[in-house]
């Protein structure tokens, strides 16, 4: 079996999509294809469907008209090993978005996305409850994750 996530567009699908793999290594855009006329779907080129992958992940989007906008129920996150990769991550998504707390941000078309460091989850995860507790007070109080700070909040 594939899992695949699929996203629904009101526009710029292919935009976003050429965005979105763009920034994310190992990205790519296998196909885009308008609805041919004989669909009902609506009139000839009207839908638009891609397939395409961010790292590891296969997506599908349709770019349909309006739906449901995209909320909190759905979100990508992106694991980034240095803070170089969160900061130009975090600039070029949430430009014409919106930052939110603990490393999320809704971009442009307002997908969710949460931006963070792999480091976080071990540091979260540290034996010693005290500087793990620490973390998560440094956490809670950031935007954009910085590393550094979160490991000074560790000790």
């Amino acid at each position: 079996m594939k899992v695949t996530q699929h996203l629904w567009f009101e526009k710029d699908m292919e935009a976003a999509i050429g965005f979105y793999t763009s920034l994310i290594s190992g990205s790519s855009v296998q196909w885009v294809s308008a609805v041919p006329a004989d669909n009902p779907s609506g009139p000839a080129g009207s839908v638009k469907i891609a397939v395409f992958t961010l790292g590891d992940q296969r997506y599908m989007a349709i770019e349909a008209g309006p739906l449901d906008p995209f909320n909190h129920s759905f979100s990508v996150m992106v694991e980034c090993e240095t803070q170089a990769e969160i900061d130009r991550l975090w600039d070029a998504l949430r430009e014409g978005g919106s930052a939110e707390h603990c490393g999320w941000l809704k971009d442009r078309w307002g997908l969710s996305w949460q931006i963070a460091p792999r480091r976080l989850g071990e540091l979260m995860n540290d034996p010693d409850r005290d500087k793990a507790k620490r973390v998560a007070e440094a956490m809670l109080k950031m935007v954009k994750f910085d590393i550094a700070g979160l490991e000074a909040a560790r000790g």
